[in-house]
C-alpha cells in the first residue's frame, strides 16, 4: 500500500477551496493509502513575527479537529502534530548537512516571502529541507500538492537522491499525486487566483467554520459583473466560480446546475450558493464543535496518532544514523 503525506500550518483558516480541492478527496479514498496527515507547527515559526504562542498548540488541535470533524479516521490514517515527532528536526539537520545552498536559492517562495519581511530567519530559507525531513521519514510514494508546491517536491527527490550518492539508498523517493477530481475554488474577491488562507481579505474565502449569516455576506459580496442574469454560455470568472462552488456541495449532474441557473439573476445565485453552502458546512461544523467540547478525547487521538508517527520515524532514523555513522 504506497504512503501518503500530507502537512498544513496551524495558521489562518481552513477553507472551502481546502476542504473541497483537498480534504474531502482524502476522505473519499483514505482506505487506498496508508496516510499521514501532519500539522506542522515547526513550520509555523519561519515567521515568528506571525505567532501567538499562546495560540498556536489550541490552533493545532483546531485544525486536528477540522480533519476529523471532516471525516478523516484515525483508524485509518495517522493524524499528528509535527513536534511531538523529534525526528522531524533530527532528520532536517542530517539533511541539511548534504543539501547545497545553490539549490536553497533557487528557491521561488522564499524570495516571494523574504520581501515583506523586515527580518529574515534562517528558518524561513530552509523551510524546504524541514519539508523534505517531513516527507521522507515515513518513506512517502505520494504527496498531495498544488502546482505552487511542485518546486519543494522536486528538492525533496533531489536531497533524497543525494542522500543515496553519498550515503547509500534510504528514503523512498516520493512522488506528486495530482488530484484527478476535486473544486479548484477561486477566490470570492478575485477570481484569478486560488483560494487561500493567507489572503489578509476577510471576505476572499469562506472558513469551514464560518456560520450561515457569514456565508451569506461574503457570497453576496463576491465579484462577478456587470449583467443581469446568468448566461450559461458566457459566463465571467465570478459567476463560474459561484457555480461551480455550488455543484460542489449540491453534487449531481454539473450540466443540471447549468441548466438549473440559466437565466438565474445573480441575487438568485447568491443566495442559493450560500444556503447550499452552509447546508453543506452545518454537520462538519457540529462534529467539530463536539471534538473541541471534549480536548481529553482530542488529545488522546492525537496522542495516539504521534505513537505511530514516532514509531515509523524511528524506523527510518535508524537507518539514516547508520548511514552517517552517528549514534
Amino acid at each position: 500500500m504506497d504512503v501518503m503525506f500530507s502537512g498544513v500550518q496551524p495558521t489562518g483558516n481552513l477553507h472551502i477551496g481546502n476542504y473541497l480541492g483537498a480534504i474531502s478527496l482524502w476522505v473519499k479514498n483514505q482506505h487506498r493509502h496508508r496516510n499521514f496527515f501532519c500539522i506542522v507547527d515547526l513550520h509555523a515559526l519561519t515567521i515568528p513575527e506571525n505567532i501567538d504562542p499562546k495560540k498556536l498548540r489550541q490552533s493545532s488541535f483546531d485544525v486536528a479537529a477540522l480533519y476529523l470533524a471532516c471525516g478523516i479516521d484515525p483508524n485509518q490514517s495517522v493524524i499528528f502534530i509535527q513536534s511531538q515527532v523529534k525526528q522531524h528536526t533530527e532528520l532536517a539537520w542530517l539533511l541539511n548537512c548534504v543539501t547545497p545552498m545553490g539549490w536553497m536559492n533557487r528557491m521561488t517562495q522564499f524570495k516571494a516571502k523574504s520581501k515583506s519581511a523586515e527580518t529574515i530567519g534562517l528558518g524561513l530559507y530552509d523551510y524546504p529541507v524541514l519539508q523534505a525531513s517531513d516527507i521522507l521519514l515515513y518513506q512517502t510514494n505520494l504527496v498531495p500538492v498544488g502546482e505552487d508546491q511542485r518546486q519543494h517536491i522536486e528538492i525533496t527527490q533531489d536531497i533524497a537522491q543525494r542522500f543515496g550518492n553519498l550515503f547509500g539508498e534510504v528514503f523512498t523517493i516520493p512522488q506528486v499525486s495530482v488530484q484527478e477530481v476535486g473544486a479548484r475554488i477561486m477566490g470570492l474577491d478575485d477570481q484569478t487566483a486560488k483560494m487561500s488562507k493567507s489572503s489578509k481579505n476577510d471576505k476572499h474565502a469562506i472558513n469551514i467554520l464560518d456560520d450561515e449569516d457569514t456565508i451569506l455576506k461574503k457570497v453576496k459580496s463576491a465579484k462577478t459583473d456587470s449583467q443581469v442574469a446568468i448566461d450559461v454560455a458566457n459566463m465571467s470568472p465570478g459567476v463560474r466560480n459561484l457555480i461551480d462552488i455550488y455543484h460542489a456541495f449540491e453534487g449531481g449532474d454539473y450540466h443540471a446546475t447549468l441548466r438549473h441557473f440559466d437565466g438565474a439573476v445573480y441575487g438568485r445565485l447568491k443566495t442559493e450558493v450560500g444556503e447550499r453552502v452552509a447546508a453543506g458546512l452545518a454537520p462538519i461544523q457540529e462534529r467539530y464543535r463536539s471534538l473541541r467540547n471534549d480536548q481529553a478525547v482530542l488529545e488522546a487521538i492525537v496522542n495516539s496518532s504521534a505513537e505511530i508517527a514516532r514509531d515509523v520515524a524511528e524506523t527510518t532514523m535508524v537507518r539514516v544514523r547508520k548511514a552517517v555513522g552517528v549514534f
